[in-house]
């Protein structure tokens, strides 16, 4: 079983009173200042609200940080730090001089390199002369934006087998292979001290514990995720992860960002790389941008996915891909809940991959469905693709409309909705796929007018169940719908 320390970095001062770093104590057995952010504090008053170990770092403009003071000032603080910290990073390029280094046991010192790289081999090279300096952690960031970035760091580790570097690709679109370098010796991983990620975009400290089961990792042989822009706040590495723990299943659900679905698909899902490493991406959840790209991409296709023009699955099947959509599942829960569909008038707001999925369903159940927008021309490119009519937005009303289903972000917080439920009818039903931190407007002001309300964790709830099992062929366990039934407070998004 891997095991990497989480390092809880602390990036936003903490109160007066330090209040906050207590909680930290359960969590992390590191505590990361980042002192160019945040500033120097007195040691002995960190040690006496947090029982870990305490590393300083005062991370250089050049290495992504803030400090932009002077070689002299810099050298200052960090050999005072070294005196009372458990572990100072000394960065390649600034902190490297004899007069700094000499003062540092080398028990006491994280050697980091951080920056761009055209290929693996270069990569070897920075590491190599970072590791002419004795250290106790060699600490190895990418920067950039692209998949074989994340990808690069994990073929490093892998091909030393060391216990004392940390190799990763910097930002939210890294952060999948930050949860994977453990299983190759990374010894650290690092999350936000907050409850929020921070501008890395590392998630806070205990979302590493709650979503992907850290600070052990079983063994990992299928990689699983949500590929999207955003991401960052899914569910669903919560729900899936604490499903494969309740099985024993060798597997991860992490996030990947990703601006392009098919440069995602050629850098990171197929080529190659991560098999080497005795991983396979096996299965995938779709979110928004994606969804028509998916089903592009894919080899073959359920029949709903190809009528509504748009996947939300893309699993591997006998070495092909397969696209198909779970989006519909709301509909199959407006007649669990012995609620009529035929014959009835049904309102779609938002012409997407999932409100054409969800119009499709409908239509097929027999409503009478309508397609509302707010922009003119992916309302038309529905409207045209599905054969039902369209209506901007600004000109809609709920009158005569028995069913009505929220297929975009509207309404997740506090913001006045785009349309009148009132006048819906009193006997309809409403759907809202958006859910966040808090019922959505939508759904608490359908409840309250007495309306049957299928909201966004329900719809969330439905879809993962189907999702979990076209994607491992296996019933999700008791673990993953209790994992659905902690998420309320926790912030989310839409469209998966």
């Amino acid at each position: 079983m891997a095991r990497a320390s989480i390092v809880a970095s602390l990036t936003a001062a903490p109160s007066s009173d330090g209040r906050e770093i207590p909680e930290l104590g359960p969590v992390a057995e590191w505590l990361e200042v980042r002192a160019d952010q945040v500033g120097d504090f007195d040691p002995g008053w960190l040690r006496s609200l947090f029982p870990g170990n305490l590393l300083y770092s005062l991370r250089s403009r050049a290495a992504g940080g803030e400090f932009a003071g002077s070689a002299a000032e810099r050298s200052s603080r960090i050999r005072k730090a070294a005196r009372a910290y458990d572990m100072v990073e000394l960065e390649a390029g600034a902190d490297l001089e004899p007069a700094t280094v000499s003062e540092i046991p080398p028990g006491k010192r994280m050697a980091s390199w951080y920056g761009s790289i055209a290929n693996r081999g270069e990569l070897e090279g920075r590491l190599h002369a970072l590791s002419t300096l004795e250290a106790r952690t060699y600490k190895i960031v990418v920067t950039g934006g692209r998949g074989s970035d994340a990808v690069a760091p994990l073929c490093l580790l892998n091909s030393l087998g060391r216990s004392d570097i940390v190799a990763y690709a910097s930002g939210e679109s890294g952060l999948w292979a930050r949860l994977v370098a453990p299983q190759f010796g990374a010894p650290l991983i690092f999350g936000s001290a907050s409850r929020s990620p921070n501008a890395d975009g590392e998630p806070s400290a205990s979302r590493l514990i709650d979503d992907y089961g850290l600070p052990s990792l079983s063994r990992i042989e299928e990689i699983y995720g949500i590929v999207g822009n955003p991401v960052r706040h899914s569910l669903s590495p919560r729900i899936h992860n604490a499903a494969y723990r309740a099985l024993g299943y060798p597997a991860l659900f992490v996030p990947f960002l990703a601006d392009s679905f098919g440069d995602f698909c050629e850098e990171v899902a197929t080529n190659g790389q991560l098999e080497s490493l005795g991983l396979r991406v096996k299965g995938l959840t779709v979110a928004s941008p994606h969804k028509e790209d998916a089903l592009s991409q894919a080899t073959q296709a359920s029949v709903m996915a190809r009528r509504a023009g748009a996947a939300n699955v893309f699993v591997r099947e006998n070495g092909h891909w397969r696209a198909d959509t779970t989006d519909p599942d709301g509909v199959k829960l407006i007649l669990k809940r012995g609620i009529s569909l035929r014959g009835k008038r049904a309102a779609v707001v938002g012409c997407g991959g999932a409100g054409r999925a969800v119009a499709a369903a409908l239509r097929q159940s027999g409503c009478d469905v309508t397609l509302v927008n707010r922009g003119l021309n992916r309302g038309q490119f529905a409207s045209g693709m599905l054969g039902l009519p369209f209506v901007k937005l600004s000109s809609f009303t709920a009158d005569g409309f028995s069913i009505l289903v929220n297929a975009t972000p509207v309404g997740r917080y506090e913001d006045e909705l785009p349309f009148d439920t009132d006048r819906l009818s009193e006997e309809g039903a409403v759907v809202d796929l958006a859910y966040g931190s808090k019922p959505t407007t939508l759904a608490t002001r359908s409840r309250a007018s007495g309306r049957a309300v299928i909201d966004g964790l329900d719809v969330l709830e439905a879809q993962v169940l189907r999702q979990f099992r076209i994607m491992t062929g296996k019933k999700m366990p008791a673990a993953g719908l209790a994992a659905i039934a902690r998420t309320n407070g926790v912030a989310t998004e839409q469209g998966e």
